[in-house]
């Protein structure tokens, strides 16, 4: 007589041990969740930073008019808008003010700031409120900041001439008005716009700085300037470079402010790309035009990105 065994289960035989897991299955579903947590983001940017861009290149190769809007019919004319624009005088003129608007902008926001920030940096009485009250010209919306500066650099009403009047010096200095001391005007607003922000940036991260630093330095015998030189600008560093990159995004395309206090003029003298722009497209209707020097504005950025992506990059190595 036979006697047949049967071979139960691998799970009947030791009910406690639980089917180990796929791990092909778990990386899956580890994919699938961080592409869950991505994805909004990844819309997001394509639907509001990366159809516009591409739409904007689309349209600088167009005979893009009014009457577009009505037709729907923007022939392709080739490279026209890129060479009618590229050898128009003005654009040369607004990229070169573009670039001193940007330079001198920055210039005087990092240096007045990075001179509060470490002014701020003492403690003394009511060094809360100074803080608080510098704050406000950042909080001022650009155009209301742009509107009062005009007023207040009028050659023949302005309260900056008047007191310059009652102290005997030049009270008729045409601050707007003239070629060669208004991009100069504009450069001033726009830092005394752009100083808090640079001061708070930088304030913050001379509070990140280790006191004990300061101590080892002031031991060697190193003065206020060395130590400022040795420690406080290393130290620095990073804060310094998020602070330039934010200031030159912010600044290369300012458009309210100048068209605040001079509209681009006189004499085009303030006319800058991003005026440009706004020129080209809302004033002559020529959308093409205005996509092109919004094209030039966006590659500026991007090799600026690129070469700080690019400097980060060598510095972490």
């Amino acid at each position: 007589m036979t006697t047949s065994t049967v071979t139960a289960p691998a799970s009947a035989r030791t009910p406690g041990k639980a089917t180990a897991p796929d791990p092909a299955r778990q990386r899956r579903r580890r994919r699938l969740a961080q592409w869950g947590f991505v994805a909004p983001a990844v819309a997001f940017m394509l639907l509001f930073f990366g159809y516009p861009l591409v739409r904007n290149v689309v349209m600088s190769f167009q005979h893009y008019t009014p009457k577009t809007f009505f037709t729907g019919e923007a022939p392709f004319n080739g490279t026209d808008n890129w060479s009618s624009v590229l050898q128009d005088v003005l654009f040369g003129k607004a990229l070169w003010h573009t670039l001193v608007f940007t330079a001198g902008s920055l210039l005087g926001q990092f240096c007045v700031g990075l001179a509060l920030a470490v002014f701020f940096h003492r403690r003394f009485p009511l060094n809360g409120v100074l803080r608080s009250l510098i704050l406000l010209p950042w909080l001022v919306p650009m155009v209301v900041s742009g509107i009062v500066w005009r007023r207040i650099l009028d050659q023949d009403t302005g309260v900056l001439n008047t007191f310059l009047g009652a102290l005997g010096l030049d009270g008729g200095t045409p601050w707007l008005t003239s070629p060669d001391m208004a991009l100069l005007s504009v450069i001033l607003v726009n830092v005394w716009i752009g100083v808090p922000f640079n001061m708070v940036i930088l304030y913050g991260g001379l509070q990140e700085i280790p006191k004990e630093l300061y101590e080892a330095s002031a031991l060697d015998g190193a003065s206020a300037w060395r130590a400022f030189r040795s420690v406080t600008l290393p130290m620095l560093k990073p804060v310094i470079t998020v602070v330039l990159v934010l200031g030159f995004m912010s600044t290369v395309k300012i458009l309210d402010l100048i068209l605040a206090l001079t509209d681009g003029g006189p004499a085009d003298a303030t006319q800058t790309l991003g005026t440009l722009t706004y020129r080209n497209s809302f004033v002559e209707l020529d959308f093409g035009a205005g996509a092109v020097v919004g094209n030039v504005l966006i590659l500026i950025s991007a090799v600026f990105a690129a070469f700080y992506l690019r400097a980060n990059r060598t510095e972490g190595k």
